[in-house]
């Protein structure tokens, strides 16, 4: 990236245990995680509140990749970078607890739900391991062996009937998946040459979006092959663009991509195989955004504000779909994934 890619965010911590204010036990919340030798959970309510933190028993660790907290539902699963394993979450009455940790085979850096399966992206594989509802199986029940495996990977997501997958030293890649378990060896995305640095992604249905960072570019990825790239730079047409589009999330017709050199959220147009730039600056954030996530009219975001000093901060999409900034939280250590858990 442009700017420092390691997720530093700092969270202002309750406490080492579980603690969650009871009446706020069922509302929409946005989670994130410590990423401290001694990870946790950390729950924040749309108030800006942080409400809980839990252990995930686990080390973290981990940072420049997206997607290191996913969610089905109720469930949360997090990533422990440092102890390699990922921490399963259930959410009851009163609030988020550990389900149960699973072991991976390399240190994990991102998470995603699909085809009742947990997929994990570690460093040098992607790995499947079968849901139960809200249980999943320890053992994984397929492993595939990344193309380059040399710690770049970034995130993981589903497109139908495969993976689709970001390393950052330069390769787009897709894995099959058969009865949810991954199989065979992955097979390299055809991205023009130049196109440098593929760093976040966000799916819907078959259809696949990876920003290309170094190379302000984002791309669509369809049953494996290249099938719309846009310009977000300063050189498109439809005004001035922002510095390397980093990650991105999907509400809508939008595409919402963090800009973390440019300290600023752009808005994009995700219409049948086209992607246009449709809002250059949809909002300016104080420190460098990095991971973000959208669901109904929230978005939230990370931003690294540098020395240790991180916030998250909240959106509300109104009703002209423009980004109205509602409240952010100063957290205190090195947070990394953002996900929200809607009310039940």
């Amino acid at each position: 990236m442009k700017t420092a890619s390691a997720l530093s965010v700092c969270v202002l911590l309750l406490g080492a245990g579980s603690t969650i204010r009871a009446d706020r036990a069922d509302r929409t919340v946005i989670v994130t995680s410590s990423n401290a030798a001694a990870n946790q959970l950390l729950v924040f309510d749309t108030e800006g509140a942080l409400i809980q933190t839990v252990s995930t028993q686990g080390q973290g660790g981990v940072g420049g990749n997206a997607g290191g907290i996913a969610t089905l539902g109720s469930t949360v699963a997090v990533v422990n970078f440092g102890s390699q394993s990922v921490t399963i979450f259930d959410r009851g009455p009163q609030g988020f607890r550990v389900g149960q940790l699973v072991p991976t085979l390399s240190s994990p850096v991102s998470v995603a739900f699909g085809h009742d399966h947990l997929y994990v992206l570690g460093t040098t594989t992607v790995e499947s391991h079968r849901l139960h509802e809200s249980a999943v199986d320890p053992g994984a029940d397929g492993v595939v062996a990344l193309l380059r495996g040399d710690g770049s990977s970034a995130q993981v997501g589903v497109v139908g009937d495969q993976l689709v997958i970001s390393e950052k030293s330069g390769v787009i890649e897709v894995v099959d998946v058969r009865e949810g378990a991954v199989v065979g060896s992955p097979a390299g995305v055809d991205i023009p040459v130049g196109s440098d640095t593929p760093f976040g992604l966000v799916t819907r249905g078959s259809n696949g979006y990876v920003t290309i960072a170094h190379s302000d570019e984002i791309s669509l990825i369809k049953n494996g092959r290249l099938v719309a790239l846009a310009a977000t730079g300063s050189g498109f047409p439809n005004g001035p663009g922002q510095q390397a589009p980093c990650w991105i999330t999907l509400v809508g017709p939008y595409l919402f991509t963090s800009d973390s050199p440019s300290h600023t959220i752009s808005r994009l147009i995700a219409s049948g195989g086209r992607i246009l730039l449709d809002v250059p600056i949809a909002a300016h954030t104080t420190g460098a955004p990095i991971d973000i996530v959208a669901d109904g009219d929230l978005l939230a975001v990370i931003e690294d504000n540098g020395h240790g000093q991180s916030h998250l901060t909240q959106f509300r999409i109104d009703d002209n779909d423009n980004l109205v900034q509602v409240v952010t939280s100063a957290i205190a250590a090195s947070a990394n994934g953002i996900a929200i858990v809607s009310q039940k």
